[in-house]
């Protein structure tokens, strides 16, 4: 009962958790040198995302809607968002579609595919087989996205 005399309700202690655990993601810096650029940069973020996504099971609904989405963590959005901009020459709106397009789909698909697994009391070698082939397939998807968001990009500048 002490825990209601400083939050509200469960769904506020729940964006409260959600916050916490999204500040502490730590996202990975955007170098401008790096070999690769911009295509890799986006390879090394969406497995940040899916780690994040398959660390934290339940914390989807908070960190994909920016409704759910408390101020400061739009406010680390948005650095991030700036500094992939500065860092790659591209506009801040390109930055911001580019990440949150990537970031939807990986969000959303890796929470499908490691919430099912994280309900499994162990998984069998069959099953270890059939998650490492379903999780190779879904990294081909993010590059396929990757790649496709890329062009995309590169068309609208011209």
């Amino acid at each position: 009962m002490a825990l209601y005399k400083h939050v509200p309700s469960l769904a506020a202690l729940k964006h409260l958790v959600a916050e916490e655990i999204f500040q502490r993601w730590q996202l990975p810096p955007a170098t401008d040198g790096a070999e690769g650029g911009l295509r890799l940069y986006m390879h090394v973020f969406t497995t940040s995302v899916c780690e994040f996504v398959k660390a934290h099971p339940g914390v989807t609904p908070y960190v994909i809607r920016r409704m759910a989405a408390t101020e400061p963590m739009l406010e680390k959005i948005d650095r991030h968002q700036t500094h992939v901009a500065q860092t790659f020459g591209i506009s801040k709106s390109q930055s911001r579609w580019l990440l949150a397009t990537v970031t939807f789909f990986c969000i959303s698909a890796a929470d499908t595919i490691y919430s099912a697994v994280n309900r499994e009391p162990a998984l069998s070698a069959d099953q270890q087989a059939e998650q490492l082939e379903l999780e190779q397939e879904f990294m081909q998807g993010v590059s396929a996205l990757i790649e496709g968001a890329l062009l995309v990009m590169q068309r609208q500048v011209k």
